[in-house]
């Protein structure tokens, strides 16, 4: 992390993740939203066409949805359906004893197609991460008129503790647990996890205007919201409920997000050192 009192590029001075965020433009990781469910879903993909073919939400229903095409709808569909069949096998057998030709085979469809929508079998267990791997950009594009980035930022991952969403890893719904065992059990999933969190970090960099000052304080955001995510998933994991965890996970964000704001040193610290 940038130390107090190095300047990167910019920003306010003191050298801290505050120096470039506060100063992004208008236009975040750790984990991803997972299944509801872990059972395959019957007839998954068979369903797709008939679902993707229901009307659209109305701007009444969902005024801060954009419309998509019925095209783009199907494909949503059809990636969630063959994401669904795949997990629920992995999570009863093993991601590494699970083939593609099996996954695909479930799904019904080729391995030829399953690969057109997943280029890696990882890929299959973490589509929902990729579906938010620019949630930190777009929070500090879509902010409040006169709320900083790191501000917006603090409030959104404060209201996803509040909400136990697992992205913040303060979930301990059965099914989350189950999937969140399997993703740190298997290696080759945590390492493709890597991957995603550097777009996260590639895309909120940009949302900050870019540039070294900008990808300091995005690395060092994405770097703070994983490991406050992995510690309360570590405590549930470790037989805690969520809501015993809650109150030590709010007071972590917060020491967290003081720190990315201050440095890790106090202003003037370290002055003189040689």
């Amino acid at each position: 992390m940038v130390m107090s009192g190095e300047k990167a590029g910019g920003g306010n001075g003191n050298g801290s993740v505050a120096g470039a965020v506060e100063e992004g433009r208008a236009g975040v990781s750790a984990s991803a939203q997972v299944p509801a469910s872990a059972q395959v879903p019957a007839s998954a993909l068979a369903r797709v066409s008939a679902q993707a073919q229901a009307p659209a939400p109305t701007q009444a229903q969902a005024p801060t949805q954009a419309r998509v095409s019925l095209r783009e709808r199907k494909k949503q569909l059809t990636y969630r359906a063959i994401s669904d069949a795949a997990v629920a096998m992995f999570l009863e057998r093993g991601f590494d004893k699970v083939s593609v030709a099996e996954v695909a085979a479930a799904a019904d469809i080729s391995k030829p197609t399953l690969f057109r929508y997943f280029p890696a079998k990882e890929d299959l267990a973490l589509h929902r991460f990729a579906d938010r791997e620019d949630e930190a950009a777009r929070v500090v594009g879509g902010r409040a008129p006169g709320a900083s980035p790191l501000e917006a930022l603090r409030r959104h991952f404060l209201a996803g503790l509040d909400r136990r969403d697992p992205a913040t890893g303060l979930c301990d719904a059965p099914q989350v647990l189950a999937f969140h065992r399997l993703l740190y059990g298997t290696p080759s999933l945590v390492a493709r996890l890597y991957a995603y969190q550097g777009r996260s970090e590639a895309a909120l960099a940009r949302a900050l205007g870019g540039g070294v000052s900008a990808r300091l304080a995005a690395g060092q955001v994405i770097a703070v919201l994983r490991i406050l995510a992995e510690e309360n998933w570590r405590r549930i994991d470790a037989g805690e409920s969520a809501d015993r965890v809650y109150a030590r996970a709010v007071q972590a964000a917060e020491e967290a997000f003081v720190q990315l704001r201050s440095g890790l040193e106090p202003e003037g610290r370290g002055e003189g050192r040689g």
